[in-house]
This record gives C-alpha cells, sequence and structure tokens, in this order.
C-alpha cells in the first residue's frame, strides 16, 4: 500500500475506476498475486524502514543506528550483486547505482528491464525480459550512471540466471543442513522446509 501511494495515478485510482466503478476484474497472474501480498513486516518495523531508511537516507548516509551502532556500508568487504530496474517509481536505478559510491566492494551491477515490481519478478522463459550488467571488482573504477549504461554488456533473458551463476561461483560445496528445531530448548520440528504458511491462501 505504502508504495503504491508513490504512484497513485497508475497503481490505486486506475484500478478504483475499473474494478469498483466499471466492475472489470483482470485475471490474477504471479505478479499480481504476489504485489498483493502484505510486507509480513510489524508495523513499528515498517514504520521504522519508510522513515528512517526511505524518507531520511540514515543507511547511505552512515546515521543509521542497530544496537548503538552505525551501520557504515564502507565497512562492506564482501561482493555485491545489486539490481536496479529501468522504470523503478521506488528506487531509482541511477539512485540504487549510487552503491559504487558507497562501498569499496566487488559489485555486480545489474540494470534490468520493468519496474518496481516486473523488473524483480522476472522468472526465465518470461518473454521480453532484458538485463545489462557490468562487474567493478574491489577498489576499482566506478563509472557515473552514463558511461555504465554504455559499457554494461547488455543481456537477453532473465537477471535470475545471472544472479545464479554469481552465487554458484561464490558459493562452496553443498552440505546437509542443519537439524531443524532446537529440541533440547523445548522447541521441536513443526513441519519440513519451507513450513505450511507458504501453502496458505
Amino acid at each position: 500500500g505504502a508504495f503504491q501511494i508513490l504512484k497513485s495515478n497508475d497503481l490505486v485510482w486506475s484500478r478504483v475506476l475499473e474494478t469498483y466503478l466499471m466492475g472489470e476484474r483482470e485475471p490474477m497472474n504471479d505478479l499480481m498475486a504476489w504485489n498483493t501480498d502484505g510486507t509480513r513486516m510489524p508495523y513499528a518495523m515498517h514504520s521504522q524502514y519508510l522513515r528512517r531508511l526511505f524518507l531520511q537516507d540514515e543507511l547511505a548516509e552512515g546515521k543509521y543506528i542497530v544496537d548503538g551502532k552505525s551501520i557504515a556500508l564502507t565497512a562492506i568487504r564482501q561482493p555485491l550483486f545489486v539490481v536496479g530496474t529501468e522504470r523503478d517509481h521506488v528506487a531509482p536505478w541511477r539512485s540504487v547505482h549510487k552503491i559504487h559510491l558507497l562501498t569499496s566492494a566487488p559489485i555486480t551491477f545489474v540494470l534490468t528491464s520493468g519496474g518496481h515490481n516486473a523488473g524483480i519478478v522476472s522468472e526465465p522463459n518470461h518473454k521480453g525480459r532484458r538485463y545489462r550488467v557490468l562487474t567493478r571488482e574491489a577498489d576499482g573504477l566506478s563509472y557515473d550512471p552514463d558511461e555504465w549504461e554504455l559499457r554494461a554488456t547488455p543481456k537477453q533473458g532473465s537477471w535470475w540466471i545471472e544472479w545464479g551463476e554469481w552465487l554458484s561461483h561464490l558459493s562452496g560445496e553443498p552440505v546437509a543442513p542443519p537439524p531443524m528445531g532446537a529440541e533440547k530448548d523445548g522447541f521441536m520440528p513443526v513441519a519440513d522446509a519451507p513450513g505450511h504458511y507458504v501453502l496458505e491462501r
């Protein structure tokens, strides 16, 4: 709901007109179902997230405090896989691209077609998907968004494949998962992963 207000003509009022006044209902698809799912965040947490990270941009400015300590993006040394979408109304890709200025860690930056939702929910074999990708090594040269766009490799298809390959390259050999629950502390396993809640309608 909160992010829909940012683009209310398209995401709120046009739908009110179509569904309520005109009685027209679009058939539900996977993206629409995902978009109607709530944040599953407690109210106080969601409010803090919107206020401190979105409106006040405390994380980028080094002012976000957790447990009495400032979270410093400059301290990140692990490789990052960062995704922006061409038509994102919540996190415009040029703003997301600024991560290059906030850390010297290796960054694989992907710019994908679509908006805030369709650009992210971009499953393989979905027609019309495309993206650009460019990796900056640790302490490497950063480019402004326009130069980045010229240098990035254009690719057809879902960026999920690129992400999977990136994860595979950085991952070790698969191991057996730890036992579920904590029986000695009185927490018995309820169900096998991923749990029953993912099957709720």
